[in-house]
C-alpha cells in the first residue's frame, strides 16, 4: 500500500493543476446538484420493534383521519394575577380573544379554547390552550411564530401571565457562532504548530473543502436515498475533526521529509506513502464505527452514521490527492519560518540524520516520553487510577430524554412547564397514551371499560380519560396522567407496570393494550440504546482490533488501543453523570436542572470519540512502529514517535477540545452535555491514554509489544504502513538510476 500511495502522492504533485481542477469540478457539480435537488424529507423518528412504535403504527392505521401527527404544537399557559381566578370575566374574555386570534392564523389546524375543553386547574388559577399546526416546527414560517408570540403578548397586556410550551418555538441551538469560534481556534493552533500561515491555511482549507463536498453530495442525494435535513449534523462535526487531523499528519510528514534534505516531489511521495497509509487505516476505523451505528436499530442514527462515514471517506481522499497537489503550489511556503529564513540566507535546512538529535534542544513531548520510559509503572498507575476515578459516576448512569424541564428558567418553555406542573401536578407534562386494540374482543366497549378501571386502580396514576373510539369501533385511545414527572424513575416503573398488566387484559377481554406517548417513547429509546451499547462496542472494537492488528502486525498493541478507548469513554461518561445527573459543578457550567442523561449520548459519544481516538493511536504509534522496524530499541522507538508525532497529536487534540468546549456555553441541555462529554473525552484519550498509558505499557512490554504469532504472520497481509518496503523500492530505483547515469558516456 505504501508504494501505491507514494506513486499517488507524486502524481498528485506533478499533475497538481489537473487534480485541483478535478476536485473543483466535483465540488461545483455537488453544489449545483444540492441547489437543484428537491427539498430533503422532513425528519421522521421511529424506533422499530418497540411497543410505543407499534402503538403509533396502529393509530395511523385505525385513525387515518385524526390529522397529521407530525404537525407542531403550541401550548399557551395562562396564569391569573394573584388573588384572581382565571375564570373571571375579564381574564376569560382575554383568553377567548387570544384563542380566536390564533385560530384565524396561517398554518393553524386548530386552537382549542380551555373553557370548552375543561383545561382549567382545580384551584381556578391556571388554564392552557392547545394550538395544533399543519406543519412541523422546522416548517413554520416566521409570520406564524411571530403571530403566536404577539397573541401571547396581547394576553400579557391584559394582566395575565402567559408562557408558551410545546415544540412550535423549539429550534436546535447549534448556532454557526460556535462553529466559527471552533474554526478560529483551529487556525490559531495550526499557526502555532506549523509556524506558517500557508501550512495552517492548507490544513483548514482542505478540511472545509472536504466538509463542503461531502455535505453537498449528501444534500443532492437526500431526497433519493431518504436522508433528512438533520442527517448531516454528525458529518459536519466529524468531517471538520478528521479533515484537520489528516491534513496535519500528512503535512507534518512532508515537512519532516523536506528537512531531511529531500526535494519537494520526493518528500510529498514519501509523506503520502507513510503518513497517508496511517490516514487510510485511521479513516477505515472511523468508518467502521460510524457504519456500526446501524446496530442500534434507530433509523435516524443509522442515516447520520452513514452520512458521516461518507464525509470521512471524502476527507481521506482529499488528504491523499488534493493536499499533495496544493503542496505542489507552495512547496517552500509550508515550511517553518525559521527554515525559510535559513533558505534565504543560503544555509542548509536539513535536520541531523536519524538518531543524531542529541545536539538539539528536546521538545516537551520528547522530554515527556523519556520520563515515561524511565518510570513506566508509576505513569501507568497514575493514568489508570485517574481515569478509573473519573469513570466511577458512570456506574450510576440513567438514560432518558431531557425535555423542557432541563431548559433554563429564562426560556418561556421552561416557565410553561413549571406553571403546568404547579397547577396540574408533575405528571401532567408527561401523559401516557394507551391504545386498546379490541378488534379481537367480543365486547370492545366492555374491554375499554375494563382497561380504564384497571388503570385507575394502578398506583402512580392520577387520572384516566374516557376512551375515544375510532369509526369502526374496534380501537380506543385514552390518556393516563402519572403522579410523577416524565423523566423520573417512578414514571418509568409505572410504564413497565402498565405493560405488565396487558397480559391480564388480553386474557380477560381478548383486547391488546399498548402504551405510547412521548414519555413512553423516551423510555423505549433509552432501553433500546442501553441494550445496543454492548453489541455496538463488541462490533466496533472487534473489527478495529483486526484492522489495527494488520496495521501494526502485533496482538498487544491493538488490544491496549481498544482497552484505552474504553477507559476514556467510561471516564467521559462519568464526567457527564457527575455534572448533569448528580449536579457537581452544575452552577459553574450553567446546568439549571439535573436528571437523566440523554439516551443518545453514550452511542453518540462512542462513535465520535472512537474515530478521534483511533486517529491519535495510528498517528502516534505508526511512528513508533516505523522507528522500531528501522532498528531502534523499544524505548528509543517510543521517544522517536513522540518526537515526530507528539506535537501533531497535541495540536489535533487541542483543536477538537476547543471546538467541543464551545458547545458548553449553549443554553440547550443536550448540546451542553454533548460539548462537555466530547471535550473531556478528547482530553482523556489524547493526553491520559495515548500519551501516558500507551507509551508506559509499550515501555513495560519492550520487544514483546510487537509480538505476532508466526501463523498470524503468514495469514495477515503486510500493508507496510511503516514504509520499509517503500524505502527499499525507492533506494533500488535510485540505485538503478545512478548506474544508468554512470554507463551513459560509454553509449554515446
Amino acid at each position: 500500500m505504501a508504494t501505491f500511495l507514494y506513486r499517488l502522492g507524486r502524481v498528485s504533485f506533478r499533475k497538481r493543476h489537473w487534480f485541483l481542477l478535478l476536485w473543483a469540478a466535483v465540488l461545483a457539480v455537488a453544489v449545483f446538484g444540492a441547489a437543484k435537488a428537491p427539498a430533503a424529507p422532513k425528519d421522521s423518528f421511529s424506533i422499530p420493534g418497540t411497543e410505543s412504535q407499534k402503538a403509533f403504527d396502529l393509530l395511523d392505521e385505525r385513525f387515518p383521519d385524526s390529522g397529521s401527527s407530525d404537525g407542531a404544537t403550541a401550548r399557551l399557559v395562562f396564569v391569573a394575577p394573584d388573588g384572581q381566578k382565571i375564570t373571571a370575566a375579564g381574564n376569560k374574555a382575554a383568553i377567548e380573544h387570544t384563542v380566536k386570534e390564533l385560530a384565524d392564523g396561517s398554518q393553524v389546524q386548530s386552537a382549542l379554547d380551555p373553557f370548552t375543553t375543561h383545561a382549567v386547574s382545580k384551584d381556578g388559577t391556571t388554564a392552557y390552550a392547545t394550538v395544533n399546526y399543519t406543519k412541523s416546527n422546522s416548517e413554520l414560517t416566521d409570520a406564524t411564530t411571530t403571530a403566536l408570540k404577539d397573541a401571547a403578548q396581547d394576553a400579557r397586556d391584559s394582566g395575565l401571565t402567559v408562557e408558551i410550551g410545546g415544540d412550535a418555538l423549539q429550534s436546535m441551538e447549534m448556532s454557526s457562532s460556535s462553529e466559527l469560534i471552533g474554526v478560529a481556534v483551529a487556525a490559531v493552533v495550526l499557526l502555532i504548530a506549523f509556524g506558517s500561515i500557508v501550512a495552517a491555511g492548507l490544513s483548514l482549507l482542505t478540511a472545509l473543502f472536504g466538509i463542503g463536498t461531502g455535505v453537498a453530495i449528501i444534500t443532492a442525494l437526500a431526497s433519493t436515498i431518504g436522508f433528512s435535513s438533520t442527517t448531516t449534523t454528525l458529518a459536519l462535526m466529524l468531517g471538520l475533526a478528521v479533515g484537520i487531523d489528516y491534513a496535519l499528519f500528512v503535512l507534518s510528514r512532508y515537512r519532516s521529509e523536506r528537512m531531511e534534505g529531500r526535494d519537494p516531489e520526493e518528500a510529498v511521495g514519501r509523506a503520502v506513502g507513510t503518513a497517508g497509509s496511517a490516514v487510510v487505516f485511521a479513516g477505515l476505523t472511523v468508518i467502521i464505527a460510524l457504519v456500526g451505528l446501524s446496530v442500534v436499530g434507530i433509523g435516524m442514527l443509522t442515516k447520520m452514521g452513514l452520512a458521516a462515514a461518507f464525509t470521512v471517506l471524502i476527507a481521506v481522499l482529499i488528504a491523499l490527492t488534493l493536499l499533495p497537489a496544493l503542496i505542489g503550489f507552495f512547496p517552500k511556503a509550508v515550511m517553518p519560518r525559521s527554515v525559510r529564513k535559513q533558505a534565504k540566507k543560503g544555509k542548509p535546512a536539513e535536520t541531523p540524520a536519524h538518531g543524531a538529535h542529541s545536539s538539539e534542544k528536546p521538545r516537551l513531548s520528547t522530554r515527556w516520553a523519556r520520563f515515561v520510559i524511565r518510570r513506566p509503572l508509576l505513569v501507568l498507575l497514575f493514568g489508570v487510577v485517574a481515569l478509573g476515578t473519573c469513570a466511577v459516576p458512570a456506574l450510576d448512569l440513567q438514560l432518558g430524554n431531557p425535555g423542557d424541564e432541563s431548559k433554563p428558567t429564562s426560556t418561556t418553555e421552561r416557565r410553561a412547564y413549571d406553571d403546568l406542573s404547579k397547577a396540574f401536578g408533575p405528571g401532567f407534562n408527561g401523559p401516557l397514551t394507551v391504545v386498546v386494540d379490541a378488534k379481537g374482543a367480543d365486547d370492545p366497549k366492555g374491554a375499554a371499560t375494563t382497561v380504564v378501571e384497571d388503570l385507575e386502580a394502578t398506583d402512580g396514576v392520577v387520572s384516566v380519560t374516557k376512551p375515544m373510539f375510532n369509526k369502526a369501533g374496534d380501537t380506543a385511545v385514552l390518556t393516563v396522567t402519572p403522579s410523577t414527572a416524565p423523566s423520573s424513575t417512578e414514571t418509568k416503573d409505572l410504564v413497565h407496570t402498565i405493560r405488565d398488566e396487558a397480559d391480564g387484559i388480553k386474557a380477560g377481554t381478548g383486547a391488546d393494550m399498548l402504551v405510547s406517548g412521548n414519555t413512553a417513547v423516551n423510555i423505549d429509546m433509552a432501553d433500546k440504546v442501553t441494550g445496543a451499547i454492548l453489541p455496538y462496542l463488541a462490533l466496533v472494537v472487534g473489527l478495529a482490533f483486526l484492522l489495527l492488528m494488520v496495521v501494526f502486525r502485533s496482538v498487544l498493541v491493538p488490544l491496549k488501543a481498544a482497552l484505552g478507548f474504553l477507559l476514556s469513554v467510561c471516564a467521559s461518561l462519568g464526567v457527564i453523570v457527575a455534572v448533569f445527573q448528580w449536579g457537581w459543578l452544575a452552577d459553574l457550567l450553567g446546568v439549571q436542572t439535573v436528571g437523566p442523561i440523554s439516551s443518545m449520548m453514550p452511542i453518540f459519544l462512542i462513535g465520535v470519540v472512537f474515530g478521534l481516538a483511533m486517529d491519535y493511536e495510528v498517528f502516534l504509534v505508526t511512528r513508533m512502529r516505523e522507528a522500531y522496524v528501522h532498528g531502534d530499541r523499544p524505548g528509543q522507538a517510543i521517544v522517536s514517535g513522540f518526537r515526530h508525532s507528539g506535537k501533531v497529536v497535541v495540536a489535533a487534540a487541542v483543536i477538537m477540545m476547543s471546538v467541543f468546549a464551545g458547545f458548553i456555553g449553549m443554553s440547550e441541555s443536550t448540546i451542553k452535555m454533548m460539548g462537555l462529554g466530547l471535550a473531556s473525552a478528547v482530553f482523556f484519550d489524547a493526553f491520559l491514554v495515548r500519551m501516558t498509558i500507551i507509551p508506559a505499557l509499550l515501555a513495560l512490554l519492550g520487544d514483546k509489544a510487537w509480538w505476532l504469532p508466526r501463523w498470524l504472520q503468514k495469514i495477515l497481509p503486510n500493508v507496510d504502513v511503516e514504509g520499509e518496503k517503500l524505502n527499499r523500492a525507492v533506494e533500488s530505483a535510485q540505485g538503478a538510476g545512478s548506474d544508468d547515469a554512470e554507463r551513459e558516456p560509454s553509449r554515446v
